[in-house]
């Protein structure tokens, strides 16, 4: 179990509490993202059931999600990173990235590691990169699981 941490600026706040979560929101645009299209409520709620949760709240209302998948020790990946149309362009991803990367749980780890085909800026002012060997990474991929192929 991770530690519930909490953070807040202004209006908005972000909090690591499973309870915060709203999984249908969640469910609902991941289900219509690139990266996971066609993905089942079901398959949503057991991953966030498995996963370190950062709920980007606006008042009470989500807004914004990312999920870590981490053994807490050497690895973690980072996904399912989002911020509602309406709250883009306040900085908010990147605050939310600084949450994610300042978990105090998610500190010294060996590797970090995401997907993305859009978010690079992003990411690169968090110190990702790309592979620096991508012939060492293999990966099992079904592309159409969810049918959304």
């Amino acid at each position: 179990m991770f530690a519930t941490m909490n953070w807040t600026r202004g209006e908005y706040s972000i909090s690591c509490d499973p309870a915060k979560v709203d999984s249908d929101l969640v469910a609902g645009f991941l289900a219509s993202s690139y990266w996971a299209k066609g993905i089942p409520a079901a398959t949503v709620e057991r991953a966030l059931k498995n996963s370190l949760c950062f709920v980007l709240l606006h008042n009470d209302s989500q807004v914004g999600f990312a999920r870590v998948i981490s053994d807490r020790a050497t690895i973690a990946y980072l996904g399912d990173v989002f911020i509602l149309p309406d709250h883009r362009g306040k900085g908010l991803s990147k605050w939310l990235m600084e949450c994610v990367v300042g978990h105090p749980e998610l500190q010294g780890l060996r590797r970090w590691i995401l997907a993305t085909r859009d978010a690079h800026d992003l990411y690169r002012k968090f110190g990702f990169t790309a592979l620096k060997d991508p012939d060492a990474f293999m990966e099992l991929h079904d592309a159409n699981v969810y049918g959304g192929g």
